[in-house]
């Protein structure tokens, strides 16, 4: 059943970089499959370069780092075990070889033998889809984490557990709900100068997988975004990563998003992230936070009877309709929470449309991000 490398195979790595490479590869490795090669992670010895690669039927990735190469070959090993391993090996320098049916990675004084698993029943992996253009990895890192907060949990709706990912010019667009919110970000990016057509597209990425990918790609630079009707896909530096699309799409946010004649509130985002914490804690169960504008403050309060909490912070506050002065509005403070911690600003604008209805907070006029929240019947 066994297959040895192609070649044989023997590398020297630092055990450092080997285990961040195995860890990359082995995200999309599946927890359970009916083949169990799917559980493997396919080690190829080349040209001063390791390459390090694993797959399931959802994803794929792909990671290369330098290595002393003494003899090329591939190997294929179970991916969580040898992660396991590289978690424990001393720091320094580590050695891996083909020895017969199996692979010893030796670090120090310590050795391990992993089994070889059939290289010939492995799947060829995935290539990179159509190169659309370049995003920036931190930025396309923040934004993502900033949306992915209103992505569902429910996977009996698929895809409300997806980030939509639109393109139009050199504009992208994120967003996520899962009914109860909605989050948007815009970022740009820079479609491929030479593309033989317009790179605007509109699909749906599992929350999960591109918040890890995302996060991957934060401080690697320029990030190759490729995209094609099935499947989405990054490269930079050195790391590479194809994903599955869901199917369908999200609810349109345009006309939610459009409130028309509002109140406008805007406060210090950091003091009012902690105070909405503060008086949280009297908060059990569905009991809201309560927020009250007045012109120049804002006062908190949370609980009922006698485990009552509140702060008072300062607030700049312009009202509409009959009392243009006061505003009370409350909000599920999980929701809340989430949605001003996601936000990268020193100040937070509420939008504001009233009582139990739509509420809209910014990140200032660009109101580049968006997070869309219910408010709830406020404490009696």
């Amino acid at each position: 059943m066994v297959a040895a490398s192609v070649g044989g195979m023997e590398f020297r790595i630092d055990s450092g970089v080997l285990t961040d490479a195995v860890a990359w590869a082995a995200r999309v490795l599946p927890a359970r499959s009916p083949m169990p090669v799917l559980g493997g992670l396919l080690l190829e010895a080349a040209d001063g370069r390791l390459r390090v690669s694993g797959l399931d039927h959802e994803a794929s990735a792909r990671v290369e780092v330098e290595a002393d190469t003494d003899v090329e070959g591939r190997a294929l090993v179970l991916g969580r075990r040898l992660l396991d391993i590289c978690k424990v090996l001393p720091r320094g320098r580590t050695g891996l070889a083909v020895e017969g049916a199996r692979l010893s990675v030796t670090s120090g004084d310590a050795r391990f033998g992993l089994s070889l698993l059939p290289l010939d029943d492995y799947p060829a992996p995935p290539g990179l889809p159509e190169v659309r253009g370049l995003v920036d990895g931190d930025a396309f890192a923040a934004a993502v984490g900033q949306v992915a907060v209103a992505a569902g949990r429910d996977d009996s709706l698929p895809v409300l557990t997806g980030i939509r990912l639109a393109l139009d010019g050199t504009t992208m667009t994120l967003a996520a709900t899962d009914r109860y919110r909605y989050a948007v970000r815009t970022l740009e990016w820079k479609p491929e100068a030479d593309a033989p057509a317009p790179q605007d597209a509109d699909v749906v990425v599992p929350a999960r997988r591109l918040s890890e990918i995302a996060r991957s790609l934060a401080g690697t630079g320029p990030a190759r975004l490729a995209l094609d009707g099935g499947s989405i896909g990054f490269e930079s530096a050195g790391l590479r990563t194809t994903t599955r699309l869901l199917d369908g799409r999200l609810p349109r946010h345009d006309k939610l998003f459009a409130l028309g004649e509002h109140a406008l509130a805007t406060t210090d985002l950091a003091p009012l992230t902690e105070a909405v914490k503060r008086v949280a804690v009297v908060a059990e169960g569905d009991s809201p936070v309560q927020l009250t504008f007045t012109p120049t403050a804002l006062h908190l309060q949370a609980g009922y009877e006698d485990d009552v909490a509140s702060q008072r912070l300062p607030a700049a506050f312009t009202g509409t309709g009959a009392d243009p002065d006061t505003l009370t509005v409350a909000f599920n403070p999980g929701y809340l929470l989430d949605a001003l911690t996601a936000l990268d600003t020193p100040k937070v604008h509420f939008h504001l449309l009233g009582p139990g209805q739509r509420a809209l907070l910014t990140d200032g006029p660009s109101a580049a991000h968006r997070h869309l929240l219910m408010s709830v019947k406020p404490l009696v």
